[in-house]
């Protein structure tokens, strides 16, 4: 069984663990304690795998505070960037976050291909005082090579579903890359090493 990590990402307020219950539920729930972190666990079917699905929820970031994103860049196989469509400082944020994502990788942090991520604007039913366009949402996740959706965690069960799954289906596809390019590498290493110790014998 494949096992596929996510960690939900955003500004305080966001909806973040709305999304995540929303999706293991079908219910809504709409205040949270923000001030632990969460880890769900859930077992699913999708393309004929069988996966296990691990969402981390953690603590909410200030805004304000410095991003590290060490740790979960470590650990996360891909990303949901949660901003809040009514409050234009969570959009901010969320362009923080993907850019310390998607910055050249440090030799600390080196991965062999970028991680998945999904742009989400949240509370869409507060479209009546709503301070990012849809499009600034779609700009963003172009540039930055991220998919990218506007939803309601709190009116659209459907669409926060097909929301996982399209994060889910991009890191799937990074697995069958990693795949591909790992037996390539290790034949490569491996006629490398025989090469060597080859010659060794011979000349012995």
């Amino acid at each position: 069984m494949s096992e596929v990590k996510i960690a939900m990402m955003g500004g305080e307020g966001t909806g973040k663990s709305a999304l995540i219950v929303r999706f293991l539920t079908k219910r809504f729930i709409g205040e949270y304690a923000s001030n632990f972190e969460s880890i769900y666990n859930k077992h699913l079917c999708l393309e004929g795998k069988q996966l296990n699905l691990v969402i981390y929820d953690p603590c909410s970031q200030s805004q304000k505070a410095k991003i590290s994103l060490t740790s979960e860049l470590h650990w996360a196989d891909g990303f949901v960037i949660v901003y809040d469509i009514s409050d234009r400082s969570s959009f901010a944020f969320a362009k923080a976050l993907i850019y310390r994502i998607r910055e050249p990788q440090t030799s600390h942090c080196k991965r062999a291909i970028e991680p998945a991520v999904l742009l989400v604007g949240n509370k869409q039913d507060l479209c009546h005082v709503r301070e990012v366009g849809c499009e600034e949402g779609q700009k963003l996740a172009l540039d930055n090579r991220c998919q990218f959706c506007e939803l309601s965690a709190a009116e659209q069960s459907l669409e926060v579903e097909m929301m996982f799954i399209k994060i889910i289906k991009d890191i799937l596809t990074n697995f069958k890359v990693k795949e591909k390019r790992r037996p390539s590498g290790s034949k490569s290493v491996a006629k490398l090493i025989n090469n060597v110790f080859g010659k060794r014998r011979k000349s012995v």
